[in-house]
């Protein structure tokens, strides 16, 4: 009787011991995933390595810029529109508007992408701000003794790409100095060949008061050009590059008829 009640202890001995270092082993790896964001990165999630500050800011600023691009495409070349129609839950910007019935609209932009690489930067200095922070914060903590001069930020379109460039001069001392200047990123978007052809649909518009699409279609195969038709009169004009899906959309109310145009008057 005393073997068998030593041996049931001993299994209940052991079944406790499997359960502690079961608990540890959780206890561990719970650890791990609070402590381990917290080493080698900041508070943006972005990886810091100390020989590759540009390295830091290009994944710091990247998915910001990607949806701030995106946004400001999707609402017709501002980030918060002023004279708008409302089409798919988006505010779509009017880049040619009138108010007056049988009248070609008026261009309201007429240095369009400038504009747009206004609103880029507007939108992204903030964001530019607080990951340069975050890089000074990350060599402090390597004990580097730094310097943040801060400058401009620029945003151009180009071809197949939009640059952000930040003037900003960093200088960072631990033994050796280290100088950085001349921050930029990159985007993979094409919305400066959007831009063009959205400038020349705005150019019929306003000549004529209406424009013909396929004649993008045919002549721009990489493009896919589509006018639908909201409220108050106003066509919403969508481009899309077919090979990367970027898209720029924008609104035009030109030629536009009375509200009681083709009611009949009942006397």
């Amino acid at each position: 009787m005393k073997r068998g009640v030593g041996f049931i202890g001993g299994k209940s001995g052991q079944v406790t011991i499997f359960i502690i270092i079961a608990i540890i082993i959780v206890a561990v790896v719970v650890g791990f995933f609070f402590i381990s964001p917290r080493l080698g990165t900041s508070d943006s999630g972005a990886s810091f390595n100390e020989e590759n500050p540009r390295g830091f800011m290009q994944n710091c600023l990247g998915d910001n810029f990607k949806e701030t691009v995106e946004l400001i495409s999707l609402h017709g070349g501002s980030v918060e529109p002023t004279n708008y129609v409302l089409y798919e839950d988006n505010f779509v910007n009017y880049l040619c508007y009138t108010s007056e019935d049988y009248t070609t609209c008026v261009v309201q932009q007429p240095l369009l992408k400038r504009h747009v690489e206004s609103e880029i930067k507007g939108a992204m200095t903030t964001k530019v701000n607080e990951c340069f922070s975050s890089l000074q914060e990350n060599y402090e903590n390597e004990n580097y003794n730094v310097v943040l001069t801060p400058g401009d930020v620029s945003a151009e379109l180009l071809p197949n790409k939009i640059t952000l460039s930040m003037s900003h001069v960093l200088t960072a001392t631990k033994g050796s100095t280290q100088r950085v200047e001349d921050f930029s990123i990159v985007l993979n978007n094409n919305l400066y060949e959007l831009l063009g052809i959205a400038n020349s649909i705005v150019d019929w518009e306003s000549t004529y008061g209406d424009s013909e699409t396929t004649i993008y279609t045919s002549s721009y195969r990489q493009f896919k050009v589509e006018k639908k038709y909201g409220a108050n009169e106003s066509k919403i004009y969508i481009l899309t590059d077919i090979n990367t899906l970027d898209k720029f959309q924008f609104a035009s109310r030109s030629l536009p008829l009375p509200s009681d145009y083709g009611e009949v008057a009942i006397f």
